[in-house]
C-alpha cells in the first residue's frame, strides 16, 4: 500500500518528501482553502516540491461534465503525473468516460458505497476513493468499506486502484492495509504519528545512555 500525503501545506509535503515514505500528494478544494492561494498556484508550487516522479491529484470544481474535461484537460498541464479528481456524481461519471477516451487518469472521489465505485469502474475510473472517516462519523464501518470494495475488486478481477481518503489515524492505516487497500492518502500528523512509538522513544534513550559507558578510547 503506496501513502500520498492528504494537504497543500507546503511544509508538510517537504517534510513527508524528505522522509521518502510518500509516493505523491492528493488535493481537494477544502485543502486548498486553507492555504490562501490561488489553485493553479498552489498546483504548480507543490509541482517543484515534490519533483516530476511523484503524482498529484488534484480536483474538478465545474459540476458539468463538459467543464470537467475542460478543467481536467488542463490540470494535466500544470505537472507530469496528475490524477484528475471527479466528484461521485451521475454528471462526474460523465466526465470520468469522456476523460478516458483522452487518455487522462481519473479518481472518482467522495465515494462512501461500493455500488459508487462499481460505477466508477464501469465509467473507467483509473482509481476511486472512498472515505473511511466519513463513513465511521455517520456510524457505518469506514474499514468494513474498504474490506467489501477490495473483496468484491478481487472476485471480479477489477484493476482499478481503491485510494483510501479521510484517513485519522493509524488505526486507519493499519486496517486498510489488512482490507487490500492500493493507496492510503494521510495527513502529515497521522505520518508523524506513525512514525513514532514510546518503546522507540524508551528504547533509543537506553541506547544512548548506554553508549555513554562504552570506553572511547
Amino acid at each position: 500500500m503506496k501513502f500520498f500525503i492528504d494537504t497543500a501545506n507546503v511544509n508538510d509535503i517537504k517534510a513527508a518528501c524528505d522522509m521518502g515514505v510518500i509516493y505523491g500528494v492528493t488535493t481537494n478544494p477544502s485543502i486548498i482553502a486553507k492555504e490562501g492561494k490561488k489553485f493553479e498556484d498552489a498546483i504548480r508550487e507543490i509541482s517543484g516540491i515534490i519533483g516530476p516522479d511523484r503524482v498529484i491529484f488534484a480536483e474538478v470544481i465545474d459540476m458539468k461534465a463538459e467543464g470537467m474535461i475542460k478543467e481536467g484537460q488542463e490540470l494535466v498541464k500544470l505537472h507530469n503525473n496528475v490524477v484528475v479528481k471527479i466528484p461521485m456524481c451521475p454528471e462526474g461519471l460523465k466526465a470520468v468516460a469522456g476523460l478516458k477516451k483522452l487518455g487522462i487518469p481519473t479518481c472518482v472521489t467522495l465515494c462512501f458505497s461500493s455500488c459508487q465505485a462499481l460505477l466508477a469502474v464501469n465509467a473507467g475510473a483509473s482509481y476511486v476513493a472512498p472515505f473511511v472517516g466519513r463513513v465511521d462519523d455517520i456510524g457505518g464501518d469506514g474499514v468494513g468499506l474498504i474490506t467489501e470494495i477490495a473483496d468484491i475488486f478481487a472476485v471480479q478481477g477489477i484493476e482499478t486502484k481503491i485510494v483510501v481518503a479521510s484517513t485519522r489515524s493509524p488505526l486507519h492505516i493499519a486496517g486498510i492495509a489488512r482490507a487490500g487497500a492500493d493507496i492510503a492518502t494521510i495527513p502529515y500528523k497521522v505520518i508523524a504519528q506513525m512514525a513514532n512509538h514510546p518503546l522507540t522513544t524508551n528504547g533509543l534513550a537506553q541506547f544512548m545512555k548506554d553508549w555513554e559507558n562504552v570506553p572511547k578510547d
